[in-house]
């Protein structure tokens, strides 16, 4: 029983410390736990805030993206078109050229075949109107040289 006596000695005496050990923890919950926790929660719902924040920005970056991207699509899409019919313009303007070359062409090689047939004829005709008296030439020499290659009793043997 002694020990029994002791042994509620020792619980009341602990009392006041276990009071005190109590009183300590209400107070350190109220006093220090209480406003962590407190700035801890307001911390966390500012990080998810600016998380959703984040989360949005960056979708609405990448519309923005995805805009500018289409955008740019359609700005190159028309400015291949445009160089496309500048290119087809080009080939329609050099086939044009092309086109009154060949014909101012054909036009000098018609000019020069109607200018050499027209030479030819006036060559022809040149040539039908001396051709009698080419002719009576021709005669006259053939005639005279063997007179005188006969054997010098021709009109030719006094030069």
């Amino acid at each position: 029983m002694e020990i029994a006596h002791q042994l509620g000695k020792l619980f009341l005496g602990a009392v006041p410390t276990v009071i005190v050990v109590l009183l300590f923890y209400f107070f350190l919950r109220w006093a220090f736990f209480g406003p962590i926790q407190k700035a801890m929660a307001e911390r966390n719902a500012r990080i998810e805030g600016a998380r959703a924040e984040a989360a949005a920005a960056e979708a609405g970056a990448k519309q923005e993206m995805d805009s500018y991207h289409d955008a740019l699509r359609k700005a190159r899409g028309e400015i291949y078109a445009e160089q496309e019919q500048a290119r087809q313009e080009a080939n329609d303007n050099r086939a044009k050229l092309l086109k009154a070359m060949r014909a101012r062409a054909q036009e000098d090689v018609n000019a020069a075949k109607k200018r050499i047939a027209a030479e030819v004829a006036t060559a022809r005709a040149q040539v039908e109107s001396e051709t009698p008296a080419l002719a009576s030439q021709i005669a006259r020499a053939v005639l005279d040289k063997p007179s005188s290659l006969r054997g010098g009793s021709g009109r030719g043997s006094g030069r």
